[in-house]
């Protein structure tokens, strides 16, 4: 794609919106849910504003105050978003729900006593109700169970709306509440590429062609198709392997197996972007980067999951951690999964070539706000502290990476393996979807199919015929969300396919440090976003329960995924943004879940799971307090929070104590929070049989000659830590054995 703007790429400055709505909301629907987003950001009065915040900017608070979140164009926009990445069934609950509340009995249905009045008629509708009551009503539509499921269409509704509110940009790609909350979109030089783009001589972007111009991209690139006669709607395209996915997998195949003289063609349904393209704007770089515009969840809502979803994959958008596999899963793969790759050289020896590609350092020169909050409440608690190997320099300060790094200094598969491929011939076609694989009979015993390629289609509806990509050899590299679909839609049967899902689940708890917090610099939106980690580790066993480590969030995504309390509490919060520090804990978890049709994920927690994911949250608060917070909380639903002046041992265990593990959005319970998963792996798993897993130790699938896996599905756990490493490690072993299997 070509960048016609100096911000940079159309598709991510944002800006108001140039075409009509397409929601499909009524008046009385938009009606409704202006009036809900209006109290999620209420107009507050000027004398509620915190005198104790060191405000700088009292015009850009005033004016941030007086907002409200019913302004056009926000609940339009809020409802396009929802149309556009909700779970249909859930907005067609929701828009029920707008519709009821429009009318007032279906308020009075909805929201009890509090619609109620002493002045005809008596019973108000939604938007009728006094600002303080509708506040009321939101809050027990949270927490109280209810026969129909109000406590989704309020956390839906919520999400979307202050995630909208605070990301939406106007024609100058700017935001009138982010001088309020002090916050500053990235905007450090970027770096240029004068010889064009790293991928240019080697991809096709779909988006831009249409039938004719695409068979002259072909010919240019020097492919072997041909039109079906036969078929009048489609292209079938020869090479040697084709590679579903452009990820940290995918990248590291198509490097390989082309250096070893082999035409490769990768398929990515994303888009490709440079750091000439990225702009560090939060709402259109989510939309763009991100699986699902970064509102992918579990079935029952109560997993966020964060899945790359472009040219590089997770590696595009990852936060630069490059951890190698640990020893002790190592050990535990070879030995107990009966898997001898893990066990060998040759699988050292790929991490040590990887980590050199990727250009992996221990070292930073300086760490941002919140790394510097982990560090130092660790050492004050006498904790380890450990530092995190890093795909970038030791001096790459860069708090936006998630949304592209701009300034090409973190080295995602798009900057290295990538380029490496397209060098050696490799022809990447992006946006473009694969639908099933090519199977036939096999006369092999012991695989009953082969695979002979893949049928995809183009997300441009311009290119009008189907592409039949014939290849020696396919790998599916769309990863662990992606890969079993396509593999079940394609005619598999192993039942290890899209079973064994493991998702690393996050809990997360911020810590407020004033400006003067003594030996803390910077913003929390700022610095290398992982720099330092720290493992919980038991006394009695020496086992490590979790592992403790900082994230990138950006204004939108921490109003929309903290827990909602009341307008007030948003404002005053986000007021101090720049300020709040928020750490995680993450879990190697032993609990599993599956995804057998894309998009559809069901997870669930063992116990174990649980009690791990409690002691690292309450390690989490006790390490904010050491580093000196003033404030600290969790993001369960009723905003738990606690002062930290004169904080006694005593009071401190007696909050500890009421941080449990509670559940997610479909829990009977009071109180329930969000989980995240940034990491998602397993769903494919290598098994020593066919009966272990979905795949072998050499990636080929059990059921189909010529089908290999390389991305995060073929790990047989969890790992515990960061696994673009042991991803690309991994698809190294593989590909370096297709290149041999190809020879023979």
């Amino acid at each position: 794609m070509e960048r016609k703007d100096q911000r940079g790429h159309p598709l991510l400055i944002g800006g108001r919106r140039k075409s009509g709505y397409t929601h499909g909301f009524s008046y009385s629907q938009i009606h409704s849910l202006s009036a809900i987003c209006e109290t999620l950001v209420p107009s507050l009065p000027l004398d509620t504003i915190n005198k104790n915040d060191n405000l700088v900017d009292q015009a850009a608070i005033h004016s941030f105050y007086k907002a409200s979140g019913a302004e056009p164009p926000v609940p339009d926009e809020v409802a396009e978003l929802m149309v556009k990445r909700g779970q249909p069934k859930a907005i067609s609950f929701v828009k029920l729900v707008l519709t009821a509340l429009s009318f007032r009995l279906g308020t009075l249905l909805l929201c009890g006593w509090l619609c109620f009045d002493w002045t005809w008629p008596f019973i108000h509708k939604f938007s009728e109700i006094p600002m303080e009551r509708r506040e009321k009503i939101l809050m027990k539509w949270s927490g109280t169970s209810h026969p129909l499921p109000l406590r989704a269409v309020f956390a839906i509704i919520k999400t979307y709306c202050l995630f909208i509110y605070f990301s939406m940009t106007d024609e100058r790609s700017e935001n009138p509440a982010w001088k309020a909350i002090g916050y500053n979109v990235d905007n450090r030089q970027k770096k240029a590429y004068p010889q064009g783009r790293p991928l240019q001589k080697g991809i096709i972007e779909t988006m831009h062609e249409d039938d004719s111009t695409f068979v002259q991209s072909l010919t240019e690139k020097g492919l072997e198709f041909m039109e079906d006669p036969e078929h009048n709607n489609v292209y079938k395209i020869k090479c040697d392997v084709v590679v579903v996915g452009a990820g940290c997998g995918g990248g590291v195949a198509a490097a390989i197996l082309a250096s070893s003289g082999h035409k490769v063609v990768v398929i990515e349904k994303g888009n490709y972007f440079t750091t000439e393209d990225y702009t560090s704007l939060e709402g259109p770089s989510t939309s763009e980067l991100y699986e699902s515009g970064g509102f992918l969840t579990t079935m029952n809502g109560k997993i966020m999951i964060m899945a790359g979803s472009t040219v590089g994959g997770g590696s595009a958008i990852n936060w630069s951690a490059s951890i190698k596999t640990p020893k002790n899963v190592l050990k535990e793969w070879s030995v107990d999964h009966k898997i001898p790759l893990f066990g060998s050289s040759d699988y050292e020896l790929a991490m040590d070539a990887v980590c050199k590609r990727l250009g992996v350092t221990e070292n930073c020169t300086e760490e941002g706000f919140q790394n510097q909050v982990l560090r130092k409440g660790c050492e004050n608690l006498g904790l380890k502290v450990e530092a995190v190997p890093r795909n970038s320099p030791a001096n790459h300060y860069c708090g936006s990476c998630n949304l592209g790094c701009r300034t090409g200094d973190k080295k995602g598969t798009d900057s290295t393996w990538l380029v490496e491929a397209v060098e050696c011939g490799a022809v990447i076609l992006t946006a473009c979807k694969s639908e099933k694989f090519i199977l036939v009979d096999n006369n092999d015993s012991r695989r009953k199919k082969k695979c002979l390629g893949v049928i995809a289609t183009s997300l441009n509806k311009n290119l009008t015929k189907k592409l039949q990509i014939e290849a020696k050899t396919t790998i599916s590299a769309c990863g662990s969300l992606l890969t079993p679909p396509l593999m079940i839609s394609s005619g598999l049967k192993n039942p290890n396919i899209g079973r064994n899902l493991h998702l690393h689940p996050v809990l997360v708890a911020w810590g407020y440090f004033p400006e003067d917090a003594l030996g803390i610099k910077g913003k929390t939106y700022e610095g290398g976003i992982i720099t330092s980690f720290h493992r919980v580790v038991s006394e009695e066993s020496n086992n490590v329960h979790a592992i403790i480590q900082t994230p990138a969030l950006g204004p939108a995504s921490v109003a929309a995924l903290s827990p909602w309390v009341s307008g007030k509490e948003l404002k005053e919060r986000m007021v101090k943004y720049p300020r709040l520090a928020h750490l995680f804990t993450l879990i190697r978890d032993q609990g599993s879940g599956e995804v057998i049709e894309e998009g559809k994920i069901k997870y669930r927690l063992s116990k174990l799971d649980k009690e791990n994911l409690k002691i690292g949250l309450r390690q989490v608060i006790r390490i904010m307090i050491a580093a000196g917070a003033v404030e600290v909380g969790t993001h369960r639903s009723d905003g738990q929070r606690m002062k930290c002046k004169g904080l006694t041992e005593e009071s401190l265990q007696e909050f500890l104590d009421n941080v449990p593990v509670v559940g997610g959005l479909s829990s009977k319970d009071e109180y329930w929070t969000l989980y995240f998963s940034a990491h998602q792996m397993g769903s494919c798993r290598m098994g020593a049989t066919a009966e272990e897993g979905a795949v072998d130790e050499n990636g080929q699938s059990w059921e189909a000659e010529g089908l290999f896996v390389c991305d995060a599905s073929v790990l047989p756990t969890a790992i515990g830590v960061n696994p673009m490493v042991t991803i690309q490690s991994t698809s190294y072993c593989i590909s370096k054995k297709i290149a041999e299997l190809l020879k023979e």
